[in-house]
Formats: structure tokens, C-alpha cells, sequence
């Protein structure tokens, strides 16, 4: 259940990233002090968080749920695809794919 991002820059997409949310040019993810994002919709906010790790080519974000309300479909689903949005709204100059997988799968947090 992890996104993977393939791109030539990992650690620049996720300053990027993280700049843009600074700057307020959309109001629909934060991240807090260990780098994590969150949804920012009173629905969604915190119910689950996108933790990203650079490699060499690309830029992984595994999902971490919470310890009482634990990882459901729709959650999953609302934050990749919300974060999948993000990704080829704002910053499609940065990546060549994205994808996310079905299954938990590395660096998944639940």
C-alpha cells in the first residue's frame, strides 16, 4: 500500500513538496515535525499519515494508520489517490511515474 514516485531527484521532490505546503499553495496536506503527511480535510485529518523515504531513483511513501482506528480500504484509497492528485497537479515536472501499490508493501507502517 505504499506510493512510489520514480524521479531523477527524490530528495528536491520532497522539498518541493514541503515548500509548497510552507508557501500555502493548497490547503489540503500538511506535514508535521518528523516529515509525515496528513490529509487536512476535517474528515480525514490525522486518521492517517504518508511517511516518505528517497532512494536512488525514487520517492516512496509508506502509509502509517493509527493505533485505535487501524487501516481500512477507504482510508488508504482516500489518501494515496488524494496524494496521487497532489502529485500530478503540482509537481508533474518532477517525477516521470507514479503508482500505488495493493498490498502492504515496503515502507508501509501498519
Amino acid at each position: 500500500m505504499a506510493l512510489i514516485v520514480k524521479t531523477e531527484n527524490p530528495e528536491g521532490l520532497l522539498i518541493e513538496i514541503k515548500r509548497a505546503i510552507d508557501a500555502k499553495e493548497f490547503d489540503s496536506w500538511s506535514y508535521d515535525e518528523a516529515g509525515d503527511f496528513s490529509h487536512t480535510p476535517d474528515k480525514w485529518i490525522n486518521r492517517a499519515w504518508l511517511r516518505p523515504e528517497a532512494s536512488e531513483g525514487e520517492l516512496r511513501f509508506g502509509i502509517l494508520g493509527t493505533h485505535d482506528g487501524g487501516m481500512t480500504a477507504s482510508l488508504y484509497s482516500v489518501y494515496h489517490a488524494q496524494f496521487i492528485d497532489l502529485l500530478l497537479t503540482y509537481f508533474d515536472k518532477f517525477f516521470t511515474t507514479v503508482a500505488a501499490t495493493a498490498k502492504k508493501t515496503a515502507p508501509d507502517y501498519f
